[in-house]
């Protein structure tokens, strides 16, 4: 069966880990990518940047100085000399040893579990050259069908689908636009991505009225503690969007937390 991002298609909502189970592994890793996919996860996201010889690799930042225990850009480092980072350290002396995954580990690993991957494209010299390594590396590993490329930069995501035709790219907002399907229209996207304060239920009836999905991010527990405080609870109300079908994927750092979220509302797994 076809991985579809839609929930109407997949039977459920998708929960997907931002990063893996990045609030309790160490991100963008493997470790964090399987503790996701335990906890309920059916999708995760991931970030890419490119090495200095070209290879596609799993990080956020541009540097490897937050997350490694090494300095310095990406872009200037080898492949070589970036799979002698430890990623694991810095987040906690148990994660010691573990590595930056390259796209292609990421990939056959979604291939092999059966995951979706939404994947930003986070290389900022040569974002181009980064969408191209990708759509060759997704249809060497027959991943094409269950990879989302996604962006801030909607100009690369339409020239991203100008190129390669069979991608599928979904369109990062901050604010809630007049017409977000001529936001995605414009761009060719397939998707897009919204915070879960921006959310509106009009607004995803229209998406899918006209073919397209949408993601949204929510945030910790810890983060929405302070609405609980002022005696305010936006969960409710994201229930029962889930339950009605208007959210494709709810995503978070938290993945217990919204798969918790997702089976409440009797869409989960």
């Amino acid at each position: 069966m076809a991985f579809s991002f839609l929930a109407l298609e997949a039977g459920r909502v998708h929960v997907c880990g931002h990063r893996g189970y990045s609030l309790h592994y160490p991100e963008n890793t493997l470790p964090a990518f399987e503790a996701a996919k335990a906890a309920g996860a059916t999708t995760v996201e991931i970030d890419l940047v490119l090495t200095a010889d070209g290879e596609p690799i799993v990080l956020h930042d541009l540097t490897v100085d937050r997350t490694t225990d090494g300095h310095g850009f990406a872009a200037d480092l080898s492949l070589e000399r970036i799979r002698r980072l430890d990623a694991g350290v810095r987040f906690h002396p148990a994660f010691a040893g573990t590595k930056i995954p390259t796209l292609s580990e990421a990939l056959v690993w979604a291939k092999a579990y059966e995951m979706g991957i939404v994947l930003e494209i986070k290389e900022a010299e040569r974002p181009d050259i980064a969408v191209d390594h990708v759509a060759a590396l997704l249809r060497s590993t027959g991943t094409i069908d269950r990879v989302m490329v996604i962006g801030f930069d909607h100009m690369l995501l339409k020239r991203a689908v100008e190129r390669h035709p069979d991608l599928r790219t979904e369109a990062i907002t901050h604010a809630r636009h007049a017409d977000v399907v001529g936001v995605l229209q414009a761009c060719s996207a397939r998707s897009v991505s919204i915070e879960h304060d921006m959310f509106h239920p009009e607004d995803a009836k229209a998406l899918h009225e006209a073919g397209f999905s949408n993601r949204v991010h929510v945030p910790r527990p810890d983060v929405l503690a302070w609405h609980w405080r002022g005696g305010r609870d936006p969960l409710p109300r994201l229930v029962q969007w889930i339950t009605d079908g208007l959210i494709d994927t709810i995503s978070g750092d938290d993945v217990s937390f919204i798969a918790m979220l997702a089976k409440r509302a009797g869409r989960g797994g």
